[in-house]
């Protein structure tokens, strides 16, 4: 009988797990007892369940790299897992966890009555790397054109986006952060655009410069100017020649034009340059 009392029937059956126990066999005719105890162990195949060996896990890189499976079977089962498609365990402890390690691992419980496998997926999470920046069309941008700046970076979980860069009433925000554009390119968008991408695990940063390129404006500019100078120096030049023709040509009224600048000129004309102008009378 099982130590709880309860007798157990003679005749062969199949063995479970469920036998396992002391049993008290007790002994007796008209003389007297005999009472001996006998501990019964059941032995079984190993079997590995969802408990002590979870279908999925969650690494985060940098810690110490640790895959471990609990097995029931009796004699205790050895547990070994190793990733499939390469051909060397994982050290329990060691190294740190990188995302190398993300993949479906093998588990094996082995022991004398046979052998039991489950896989288990392996997530590596690790905080933002590999962050990058591409403007288009060109980091070079003419006034007046649009361009994007779009930002990249790897992470798990995935990470979000912030930005810092030159404040300007043109810009568009894409609705997952990622990206921004600008229409009509203006003086007031050029400059350092930066991008930090953020997970729970950290957060790291890129940038790229923006030129807008308003070399026609300075042309433009430049022409105006030299317009400018030109033109003051036609009237110049116009001025003058009126002037000097001024003391040459027309008619004059001898009474009117005497001590004035004409006469002066004439009487300078004829003493420097010894010409000889003829004035003509006109009537009063």
């Amino acid at each position: 009988a099982r130590d709880s009392g309860a007798t157990r029937s003679r005749g062969n059956r199949a063995v479970s797990r469920a036998d396992a126990g002391r049993y008290v066999c007790r002994a007796t005719n008209k003389h007297g007892s005999a009472v001996r105890s006998i501990v019964v162990t059941v032995e079984y195949e190993p079997s590995i369940g969802e408990t002590g060996c979870p279908a999925r896990r969650l690494w985060v890189e940098g810690t110490p790299a640790e895959l471990a499976c609990a097995a029931s079977g009796n004699p205790p089962p050895h547990v070994a897992c190793a990733k499939l498609g390469d051909s060397q365990d994982p050290p329990p402890a060691s190294p740190n966890v990188t995302r190398a390690h993300a993949g479906t691992y093998q588990c094996r419980a082995t022991n004398t009555h046979g052998s039991a496998f489950r896989n288990v997926t392996v997530a590596v999470e690790y905080s933002p790397a590999a962050v990058s920046l591409r403007v288009l069309p060109s980091a070079n941008v003419s006034r007046g054109a649009s361009f994007s700046v779009e930002c990249r970076a790897e992470g798990l979980p995935t990470p979000t986006y912030g930005w810092a860069l030159p404040l300007a009433p043109t810009l568009r925000f894409a609705a997952d952060n990622r990206s921004v554009a600008v229409a009509g390119a203006a003086a007031a968008n050029r400059g350092l655009y930066t991008c930090t991408a953020t997970n729970r695990h950290g957060q790291r940063a890129g940038s790229v410069m923006v030129r807008v390129d308003e070399s026609w404006l300075a042309l433009a500019a430049s022409l105006g100017s030299l317009g400018a100078v030109t033109a003051v120096g036609l009237a110049a030049a116009g001025g003058y020649y009126l002037k000097s023709t001024a003391c040459k040509k027309g008619e004059y009224n001898v009474r009117d034009a005497e001590g004035s600048s004409e006469a002066a000129c004439l009487h300078r004309q004829r003493h420097d340059r010894g010409e000889v102008y003829g004035i003509q009378l006109t009537q009063p």
